[in-house]
């Protein structure tokens, strides 16, 4: 299969993730999908192919040369879907040659993705592009992923010429959801570097992410009857927006951009005995992401003194950390990404990641881990696509990287 046909065939699975489950995988559906993976791995002929009982999918294509120990390299994406957008039932359509001009997705339902919404559309006229119908998401994230490495490793391994270290091949579950890294095991793995390929446009190359938390704040209220409520009742929902009004408005999402953070009130839910508000902290500078962190810490203390103690209780979790840190000493990894894309004919563009990949977190579990972009746009939505030619060249910088770590550094 060429990469256009096995994405086809994946985005065909249901794997979108759920965060209250306390499985892992956190769905069927991905389990599914990961054996479905192992089958096709092992007729490809890869070596050491696995599926754990959480649903991780490892497999190796052997060195090219018998005498190649060191250094082993991987690749790594997800397999879940995020459900931001239904993620089943999905219908992709190809657009073939296209014209540069506004696509209608779904002609009864009037959908349609409009090139002033998206003017980087008009970037991809004459490609083929691979839309949605306008009613699910599309899968690009990640599955074009995990299409893009299986089908490198395919050419790899039908090309014995090519010199090439072992490469070691891993998909994980729950991404999406922040646990792909959760069980992930590393040592089991045994590449000494990898790249995660997932999300973004051919040419990404990202070695710079959000510090992450997630802050957990709950107000107490004291219900009473609002025809006696007078100097008794605390409006914990009242609370709650008091407590928002207080941070800084200019740090939310929609105003920031590049490498500014933000505090985001992700959801809220209240009555007036209680109300409950989750945020997602961002920033990656530590030392700004540390003080995000103590400004929600001192907007709590303020409510305290002023309405009681134990009127606000927070939860601050830590979920990930910037990658840059730990690739700092390992730039090779920076270089040669750049390098391949040179040779495939792509400009390199070196940008920050505005949230996480698995490999933040495995960058920092001892597996140095970069992310290279797959061709994709509008990742979590309707209106995401992915451009045919893009995986093409994604394929490409993958067997590259595979030479050019085929001799010792």
């Amino acid at each position: 299969m060429n990469v256009q046909e096995r994405f086809l065939k994946y985005v065909s699975f249901d794997t979108t993730s759920d965060s209250t489950a306390e499985t892992c995988p956190s769905t069927q559906g991905q389990l599914i999908f990961a054996q479905a993976l192992v089958a096709e791995m092992k007729e490809m002929g890869l070596e050491d192919v696995t599926c754990d009982e959480n649903g991780y999918v490892f497999g190796t294509i052997p060195a090219s040369a018998k005498e190649h120990q060191r250094p082993i390299l991987g690749f790594i994406a997800h397999m879940d879907t995020t459900d931001s957008a239904p993620g089943a039932n999905i219908r992709p359509r190809i657009i073939e040659h296209y014209n540069g001009e506004d696509i209608v997705l779904n002609p009864v339902r009037n959908i349609i993705m409009h090139t002033a919404d998206f003017p980087y559309l008009k970037d991809y006229q004459g490609q083929d592009l691979i839309v949605t119908d306008g009613l699910t998401l599309l899968g690009g994230d990640d599955k074009a992923g995990v299409a893009e490495i299986l089908t490198a490793a395919e050419y790899l391994l039908s090309h014995p010429e090519i010199p090439h270290g072992s490469i070691r091949i891993g998909f994980t579950p729950d991404e999406e959801i922040g646990r792909g890294a959760d069980l992930f095991n590393v040592e089991k793995f045994g590449a000494d570097y990898a790249y995660t390929v997932d999300g973004g446009t051919c040419g990404e190359l990202e070695y710079e992410n959000f510090n992450a938390a997630t802050v957990a704040a709950e107000f107490a209220g004291i219900s009473i009857h609002p025809g006696t409520a007078k100097n008794k009742m605390v409006n914990a929902s009242l609370l709650a927006m008091e407590f928002q009004n207080m941070l800084p408005a200019a740090q939310k999402p929609e105003h920031t951009d590049g490498y500014e953070g933000f505090i985001h009130l992700d959801s809220i839910t209240g009555s007036v005995e209680h109300a409950s508000c989750i945020y997602i902290v961002r920033d990656h500078d530590r030392r700004l992401f540390e003080e995000k962190k103590q400004f929600l810490t001192r907007a709590a203390d303020y409510m305290n003194s002023k309405y009681g103690k134990g009127t606000v209780t927070l939860d601050i979790k830590d979920s990930y950390f910037n990658m840059k840190e730990q690739i700092l000493p390992h730039m090779h990894l920076i270089d040669n990404a750049i390098l391949a894309y040179e040779k495939v004919g792509i400009a390199p563009q070196i940008q920050p990641i505005r949230g996480g990949t698995d490999g933040a977190r495995l960058s920092f579990m001892g597996l140095p881990c970069p992310n290279l972009g797959v061709g994709g746009h509008n990742c979590h939505g309707r209106f995401e696509f992915v451009c045919i030619q893009s995986m093409e060249k994604c394929v490409e910088v993958i067997v590259e990287l595979a030479k050019l770590y085929g001799a010792e550094i």
